[in-house]
């Protein structure tokens, strides 16, 4: 019997919303039928959060490291065991190094295979920088330790709403000089090549955004439409690929064109994450495509200004875990699939000749006339005293 998925939680800031959602989430009974959770945390932290937030229905087995993870209950990977303060809705260095130390456990685990896949609570960009990190967010630390070369491409979803982003956490002043038509591309390609294997669309669609307004107007508001992402939009095209585009932001979301489309293509993170948590609400995930494996997290941040007042929504965190493991079922079968592909079967009831393709017998046909001409003209006469003498 096949053991289930082994889901790798990571605790996040401490002094934001994530132990909040991550004990909401997984309170109760019959989670560990589902999943065998495993979260990269502090017992002493949950033990507080517990008493400080009234939650009694959540039971944990404390292991010491991921290799002694047992199916069926909720494990706990105790990452520390001294004292540590916690001060909620604060920033703090110290809730930034558990932050790390929380991801890098998760990442060694994942890594060794310990865990199938990784769900990664909201951390502080600020306070979580160190020697160690020095990254923008998760999805780029995520690339550089364990990406094994890949690029990566930050999607946010919500049913069959699908947000993939060309540049990520970069300030708004730099995005035009930032796009390019190979980067439009490479985005398109990955976004194309995750929505077959992670989302089990076949021919999926995708439209993309314009960068301007007014899809710049004809050149009156930039370029960038025009010289940049049209001509990466008939590349894609050219390669198969169906994308779309590019559109006016405002108007696409506006008028439902993202019901039209497996996935959007935005230029920049605001572009499409601003209505996107609009329409998706507290449904919405974070998904890291094109890496080798499955990470998801809650679309929303470290949420300081609620933290430790037992008002947080864990229903984000609940779908990360739950989107996480469909995905990874998904892959499974799609790599499988596309490992052995089915073969032809040739029709039993026609002949050789009658099996091959119309393209193919046309091919013969013109071969059996080339066949012809060549023996006519190896017994034509070459010249005219040769045919007077064959007149003769």
């Amino acid at each position: 019997m096949t053991r289930p998925v082994r889901v790798g939680i990571t605790h996040g800031d401490i002094n934001g919303v994530g132990y909040e959602i991550i004990l909401k989430a997984l309170s109760g009974e019959g989670f560990a039928d589902l999943c065998t959770p495993v979260i990269f945390g502090s017992v002493k932290l949950i033990s507080s959060y517990r008493k400080m937030l009234g939650i009694t229905d959540f039971y944990f087995r404390q292991i010491s490291s991921a290799d002694g993870v047992e199916d069926g209950e909720i494990n706990v990977v105790n990452i520390a065991n001294e004292d540590v303060r916690i001060e909620p809705g604060s920033p703090s260095p110290e809730a930034g190094r558990m932050a790390l130390l929380s991801l890098e456990k998760g990442v060694e685990a994942l890594s060794a295979g310990e865990i199938d896949v990784l769900v990664t609570a909201p951390i502080d960009k600020n306070t979580i920088q160190s020697e160690e990190f020095h990254f923008p967010g998760h999805t780029e630390y995520l690339k550089d330790r364990i990406g094994n070369g890949a690029e990566s491409l930050m999607v946010l979803f919500a049913g069959n709403l699908r947000v993939a982003l060309v540049t990520t956490h970069l300030p708004v002043g730099e995005v035009a000089a930032s796009l390019t038509k190979e980067k439009i591309v490479e985005r398109v390609e990955i976004f194309a090549r995750s929505l077959k294997a992670d989302f089990a669309c076949e021919r999926p669609k995708i439209a993309v955004l314009a960068l301007n307004p007014h899809c710049g107007d004809n050149g009156l508001l930039g370029s960038e439409e025009k010289d940049v992402i049209a001509p990466a939009i008939e590349e894609c095209v050219s390669k198969g690929i169906l994308a779309f585009g590019p559109y006016s932001a405002d108007g696409f979301f506006a008028n439902g064109g993202a019901t039209r489309f497996d996935g959007v293509l935005a230029m920049y993170h605001d572009q499409g994450l601003a209505p996107f948590k609009a329409i998706a609400g507290q449904t919405g995930v974070n998904f890291t495509a094109g890496l080798p494996f499955v990470r998801t997290s809650p679309d929303h941040g470290t949420a300081y200004d609620i933290a430790g007042k037992n008002v947080a929504d864990p229903t984000s965190m609940r779908e990360a875990i739950y989107n996480a493991i469909d995905i990874f079922r998904r892959r499974k079968i799609y790599e499988k699939a596309a490992e052995n592909p089915l073969r032809h079967q040739p029709d039993p009831r026609k002949s050789d000749k009658e099996r091959r393709s119309p393209r193919d017998r046309q091919k013969d046909g013109q071969a059996e006339e080339n066949g012809k001409a060549s023996t006519a003209g190896e017994s034509a006469p070459d010249t005219a005293e040769q045919a007077k003498q064959a007149a003769d």
